[in-house]
């Protein structure tokens, strides 16, 4: 935003620099032009009266007055009579004057001619014929139609001063309209700061908030509008941060006065199952301590997922690969009483760092690896692969042997209480992959099911890298 508004101060700026500063050049530049014609047609009329008057004096004068105006310009001056010769011996007459048509238009018709060389500015040279009539005073305008000519005069002005003038004129604007658009930039670049600060703090407080920090909180500053929205953002920010607020405490009671009385409770069915003698009450007792086993465990599953919900913790950089490997090795004591191996695959070395809230990962890696070892065949083989997918993104995936899911199943495994029909489905609270969801989901990753390569599920697990 901040780049939009400065392009768009210089951009305003430029428009009325051009509006006002190309109009003038083009003014000036029109009015160097006229002003060096109105005074090289001056002086080849001065000339050409010279040239008409026909005494010697006048001719004399007439070669002085050319020489002084090619040593004092960069104009030199041409003479031819009326047949088309040299007028005046010093001076050269034109070359090849019977093809030249400004000679002619000004023999044969007394037109003057400006040529210029160019229509765009102008070309090396201003060329100005003018005719010369016979007399002292032989300007048409003033002895008639009866007034014969005798000859023409040229003069060829070379414009080399006039182009370096020009680019002065030009130059000069450019290099002001340049030191404007940079001042413009500058000054834009600090009012486009002062602008969109409340902005960039309402964004601060918006990707605090995202990550979990839910006392982050925006100043109030800026215009009425942004104020208005600082101020509807932190109530609602407060609101939410209340609710979240009750809801742990809620989690936190419910811990507690739901697993005392079933552990209560189990005690008590251990106690009867050890004074009854009868099998079929014994049967009846095993029955229900079992129900309350898996009750008990719900119950758990049922907190660690509401604390999942209701904690949501800010992410920290985390080592990917060696939070992997600490885990692994809690786990591999349990695999290998069943012969199964679990085998670390993907990025060497410390491999990639990602964000994470404290003990999310712990607390995905133990339920998929729970899941895993428990639909493992006994010598079966869990792969567990760490891998960097472009510069945002690290991949972790579980591979096992079991049974697998089919495409149905799969699309169902986070719902939750949904138990499979597997080795899983048995014993399950159907909460695991509920809560591994719920925790990447908070940390801004993505989990997702697919078939194992020879047999198996894949739990794929992408996480964002820390920067």
């Amino acid at each position: 935003m901040i780049r939009r508004l400065i392009v768009s101060y210089v951009a305003l700026v430029g428009v009325a620099l051009a509006a006002f500063t190309v109009p003038v050049a083009f003014t000036l530049t029109a009015q160097l032009r006229d002003d060096t014609e109105e005074s090289v047609r001056r002086e080849a009329t001065t000339m050409a009266l010279l040239l008409g008057d026909g005494d010697e004096p006048a001719r004399q004068a007439l070669v002085r007055m050319a020489r002084a105006y090619a040593d004092e310009t960069p104009g030199t001056v041409e003479v031819v009579a009326a047949d088309g010769r040299s007028a005046v011996a010093p001076l050269p007459p034109p070359a090849s004057p019977a093809g030249d048509p400004a000679i002619r238009e000004a023999l044969r018709r007394g037109v003057t001619t400006v040529d210029w060389g160019s229509r765009l500015v102008w070309g090396p040279e201003l060329v100005l014929t003018v005719p010369v009539y016979e007399g002292r005073h032989a300007v048409r305008a003033t002895v008639g139609e009866e007034a014969r000519i005798v000859g023409a005069v040229r003069i060829r002005y070379a414009t080399a001063d006039l182009t370096d003038r020009l680019w002065r004129i030009w130059g000069f604007r450019a290099v002001l309209a340049i030191g404007v658009l940079a001042v413009a930039a500058g000054l834009g670049a600090v009012v486009a700061r002062l602008l969109t600060k409340p902005l960039r703090q309402l964004n601060d407080m918006a990707r605090r908030f995202g990550d979990g920090d839910l006392t982050a909180r925006s100043p109030v500053t800026g215009p009425r509008e942004t104020r208005t929205l600082a101020r509807t953002l932190n109530q609602g920010a407060e609101r939410l941060d209340t609710l979240v607020a009750s809801q742990r405490i809620f989690v936190a009671d419910a811990s507690h006065q739901l697993r005392t009385p079933l552990t209560a409770l189990r005690l008590a069915l251990d106690n009867i199952a050890d004074g009854v003698e009868d099998d079929f009450v014994r049967e009846d007792v095993d029955q229900a301590t079992a129900e309350v086993v898996r009750m008990s465990r719900l119950v758990s599953g049922l907190l660690v997922l509401a604390r999942a919900e209701s904690e949501v913790a800010a992410p920290e950089p985390l080592a990917l690969r060696e939070l992997v490997e600490d885990r692994l090795s809690v786990w591999r004591p349990a695999a290998d009483e069943r012969g199964v191996t679990i085998v670390l695959s993907g990025t060497a070395d410390d491999g990639p760092r990602v964000l994470a809230g404290p003990g999310n990962l712990d607390q995905v890696l133990d339920n998929v690896l729970s899941n895993a070892l428990e639909v493992s065949p006994d010598r079966g083989t869990i792969t567990v692969r760490v891998e960097t997918r472009g510069p945002e993104e690290a991949v972790l995936e579980v591979f096992d042997q079991g049974p697998g899911m089919s495409a149905a199943e799969q699309a169902r495994a986070f719902d939750r209480f949904w138990r499979g029909q597997g080795l899983i489905g048995r014993t399950g609270s159907g909460l695991g992959l509920a809560i591994v969801k719920q925790l990447v989901t908070d940390d801004g990753g993505r989990v997702a099911l697919r078939d194992a390569p020879g047999g198996g599920l894949c739990v794929r697990i992408g996480l964002r890298t820390a920067g």
